[in-house]
């Protein structure tokens, strides 16, 4: 299904988009879903579905900053227990971020948040990754 809706459109804000209420429609038992877009130092809100977030998150801090910095996927079954999370939504328990990287370079963030802890496996962070392959192939960055 993403792949189709990627395909005849090059923009990433649009794709960041609809790919955003894909995953939010579809994916059961998520509060957020969305992007975070690297803008120097800091990953900035990018197009997503749920309650209004964070807006800026140097890389390193909080989850999707983490993931960014490092350049890999970060699962966090219980986000209490991951240390400097930040907590956009008090109601949010697990976390999934998939960074976005073309060339060896970031570009943004895949983030998603659920109101249950444990809510994404590994078989969830192999799909958003397969996702966020066919979103950075499917955008002019």
């Amino acid at each position: 299904m993403a792949a189709g809706i990627l395909t005849g459109e090059r923009d990433r804000i649009a794709n960041c988009a609809n790919i955003a209420a894909l995953m939010f429609n579809t994916l059961p038992d998520l509060n957020w879903a969305g992007f975070y877009l690297l803008q120097g130092a800091e990953l900035v809100l990018g197009p997503f579905q749920g309650k209004p977030a964070c807006v800026r998150i140097p890389l390193g801090r909080g989850v999707c900053g983490t993931a960014g910095q490092q350049m890999r996927s970060v699962l966090v079954p219980d986000v209490h227990a991951f240390p400097g999370h930040i907590a956009c939504d008090a109601a949010s328990r697990s976390e999934l971020v998939v960074p976005l990287i073309q060339d060896g370079r970031l570009l943004g963030v895949i983030d998603l948040d659920s109101p249950l802890p444990n809510r994404f496996d590994p078989a969830d962070q192999a799909g958003i990754e397969t996702l966020a392959t066919l979103l950075v192939d499917g955008c002019d960055w």
